[in-house]
């Protein structure tokens, strides 16, 4: 009863990408073995054409029916006219069988548009709190190795209800050729099944300790290569090699042992149908004393039956083999969904007020401390404002509250008096610009990087001037200009082919490009030397009342000209007001950063 019910999940699983359409696949698997069946079936009468003129007194129900068939199209007793009619039946079968694979191969590709798709938008869409307590290497694996793996599964699936459908269909015209004989067959198939129970369950339980294990390699190689600078340069290879190792041998131990089961299940189809055949007929002919014709017909019948039988047991293990990555795609799903991040439906115009934080609060776990402790503030539109202090004062996480990735505890988050929960979050996040801390460069053309996409700037005279300009305002125009392909050069993974200044200032471009309405600086100049620090930032006083800018900086000579400063420690603003207020305000924290920086 647990492999049924295993059989209705997994079923339910594929129906829920795929829809109806999957039952089209059995429709057409059921005609293709009701036209196998009934053409092996049709050599009874055939036998009976070639050693007689007409029809004989000892035939079976079955039988009488299928002469009666061929009386009605004329050729009962014309064995050129039962070979013809059989072969038809063959080719129908052929043309059948073709449809039904091309269909669940269609049914396949549809299967892995989907699944890939849909698994990128519901990532797209995750709410950022359940995506920092992941690993990119569990995304990787899901998205790829297993969404490919449940892929995969979907053709072994439909093999296993194919093999199990056609089995039933053979065993069925075997019962009416010689229905002694079948039961035999049927009950001694079943207990062979029955047998497979404990393997299928190891198989089962290979599969998703496999799964899993993919995960935690995925996470460790992506881990190794992200880091590959500093774990060489500091010969750490050995450490890290250590994890990996340990992760390929169990990974490839699991892959051994379902290697094993398969194996031993193709070993023994060949020999178990063949002992069975020779022992049933040998029953059938001296105990029962049968005619000949009709165990030949059965038996040809019951060898088919038992081939599809033991792959019955084949198909089901190749689908056991992959099941955990059906399981892991199916959970991820679901997980995601639970995560999904909520948007309200105010479409927002473009910012023309101001970003209002009142009594804000919010931790990343129950168990954590507060990360921001009532904060209120006020950002009027087309102000540059700074948020100082030191490192774990809160500046970043009050960043994200004003992209609105993360929500408030307790608190509200208005932007032009629209509260953060009735807020469309694309009509929002569409006028920001950010430059992180930590740079973001595709593995792609300088040109679209700046530009993600919107065009070819061979071919646009327009965009190439909107880029050139965006990098002329980062101070990148004149470094680009001396690269082999200018505008045009492949800068490589995460930019690994420029300088870390390099790229920062292709990352300021490219959200100047944009022409935000906030723009978000998180230490966008710490990289860059004190020449381009100083271009970048004629650019961003340049910008000074055409739109709202918030800057975190630590080096304060950076936010000499800003309208406003925030002061934060321990997740509370302590001190605001503008820079030189604070800056002359004797015993303040501002002043002491200050004089720290000797400024």
């Amino acid at each position: 009863m647990s492999t049924f019910r295993d059989l209705l999940g997994y079923l339910r699983t594929y129906h829920r990408y795929i829809g109806r359409r999957i039952y089209l696949v059995f429709v057409l698997t059921i005609a293709t073995a009701f036209a196998q069946g009934f053409g092996i079936t049709m050599l009874l009468p055939l036998l009976r054409a070639s050693q007689s003129g007409g029809p004989a007194g000892d035939m079976s129900t079955a039988e009488q029916i299928l002469y009666d068939f061929l009386e009605v199209l004329g050729i009962a007793e014309s064995m050129v006219g039962i070979l013809v009619l059989i072969a038809f039946i063959f080719i129908g079968k052929g043309m059948l069988s073709f449809a039904q694979e091309g269909y669940v191969g269609y049914l396949q590709s549809r299967l892995l548009r989907e699944l890939k798709t849909k698994l990128f938008d519901a990532y797209s869409r995750m709410d950022y709190r359940y995506y920092i307590k992941q690993n990119a290497g569990h995304f990787i694996n899901v998205i790829n190795g297993q969404v490919n793996q449940f892929f995969s599964s979907f053709t072994s699936f439909t093999g296993f209800l194919s093999n199990l459908i056609t089995a039933i269909s053979y065993f069925a015209f075997a019962f009416l050729v010689a229905w002694n004989f079948a039961l035999m067959a049927i009950g001694v198939g079943l207990v062979l099944l029955f047998s497979f129970k404990y393997l299928n369950t190891y198989v089962r339980r290979l599969s998703r300790m496999r799964s899993k294990e993919m995960s935690e390699l995925n996470k460790l190689l992506v881990q190794s290569l992200q880091s590959l600078k500093y774990i060489v340069s500091t010969n750490q290879t050995a450490h890290l090699r250590s994890g990996v190792t340990g992760s390929v041998k169990r990974l490839t131990d699991y892959i051994f042992k379902q290697s094993l089961a398969g194996a031993f299940t193709n070993s023994i189809k060949e020999p178990a149908s063949v002992l069975l055949i020779v022992g049933l007929i040998t029953i059938q002919v001296a105990v029962f004393n049968d005619p000949v014709a009709p165990i030949f017909v059965a038996l040809l019948l019951f060898h088919r039956g038992m081939q599809s039988m033991i792959s019955i047991q084949g198909g089901w293990q190749k689908t056991m083999d992959k099941i955990g990555s059906v399981e892991m795609v199916d959970d991820e799903f679901d997980a995601v969904h639970a995560h999904r991040e909520e948007t309200g439906s105010h479409v927002l115009e473009p910012l023309h007020h101001a970003i209002e934080l009142e009594n804000v609060s919010f931790a990343y776990g129950d168990d954590e401390d507060h990360a921001l402790r009532g904060i209120s503030l006020t950002i009027p539109a087309n102000t540059t404002v700074a948020l100082v202090g030191e490192s774990g004062a809160g500046k970043s996480t009050l960043v994200d509250m004003l992209t609105l990735i993360l929500k408030p505890d307790t608190g509200t988050v208005t932007i032009d008096d629209v509260s953060h929960s009735d807020i469309d979050l694309n009509s929002w996040r569409s006028q920001i610009g950010y430059v992180s801390q930590e740079t973001v460069v595709f593995d792609d053309t300088i040109a679209n990087n700046i530009s993600l996409w919107r065009g070819d700037i061979s071919s646009d005279d327009e965009l190439r001037e909107q880029v050139e300009a965006a990098a002329k305002k980062a101070y990148a125009h004149h470094f680009i200009k001396d690269l082999p392909n200018g505008y045009r050069t492949v800068v490589g993974d995460r930019g690994v082919r420029l300088s870390g200044g390099q790229r920062q200032r292709l990352f300021v471009a490219r959200e100047l490009f944009k022409r935000p309405n906030l723009l978000i600086l998180d230490e966008a100049t710490s990289a860059l030397d004190t020449e381009s620090e100083r271009y970048i930032q004629d650019s961003i006083d340049a910008l000074k009342g055409e739109m709202t800018v918030v800057i975190i900086a630590h080096r304060l000579s950076t936010i000499k000209n800003v309208d406003y400063v925030y002061v934060m420690d321990e997740g509370s603003v302590i001190e605001e007001g503008p820079y030189d207020d604070l800056r002359h305000h004797d015993g303040s924290r501002f002043q002491e950063m200050v004089e720290m920086q000797r400024l």
